[in-house]
């Protein structure tokens, strides 16, 4: 099967995209958080924002992470990597088993 001319390209975005997100979800909570404080006059305002962005960029890691554990599950129910392991761990097993 051929390979898409830009699949190279679109990893990369996917991957890029991960830590464009942190960054963008922290810079709204902050955002937010600034906004509230100017509105409501009050200083813990900035932080609820903060807390929030941060929560924000662990959700996004999550959601991330679990995608790439799906995308590792379903490639190990594919037969040509059903026994697949590496040696160096197996003989790790051994000296550890002695």
């Amino acid at each position: 099967m051929k390979q898409p001319k830009y699949r190279k390209i679109i990893e990369g975005a996917e991957a890029l995209s991960l830590g464009i997100s942190i960054v963008v979800a922290i810079l709204i909570g902050v955002g937010l958080g600034l906004w509230m404080q100017s509105l409501f006059h009050q200083r813990w305002l900035l932080w609820l924002g903060v807390f929030w962005g941060v929560a924000a960029a662990i959700l996004n890691i999550y959601k991330a992470y679990k995608k790439q554990k799906s995308e590792l599950d379903e490639l190990a129910k594919d037969p040509r990597y059903k026994n697949y392991y590496d040696k160096d761990e197996d003989e790790d097993l051994k000296e550890y088993e002695k």
